[in-house]
């Protein structure tokens, strides 16, 4: 049986304010642990502020 929309958006709001599911049902322990894991890589990437020293202002110059 699939998650409701509803029942999703619970287990995201859960997920994201780093609350336990208290619940033992295996596709919702799923879905909990794919979201836990996406944030936690989220975390690990490096925050690109800025622009990059790289950038060409060539392709973006009216001609």
């Amino acid at each position: 049986m699939a998650l409701s929309s509803y029942r999703m958006h619970r287990i995201y709001l859960a997920a994201t304010m780093n609350y336990n599911l208290g619940s033992d049902d295996p596709e919702e322990l799923e879905y909990y642990n794919k979201i836990r894991k996406e944030m936690n890589d989220m975390k690990k990437e490096p925050i690109k502020k800025g622009i990059p020293l790289n950038w060409d202002n060539s392709k973006w110059m009216v001609k």
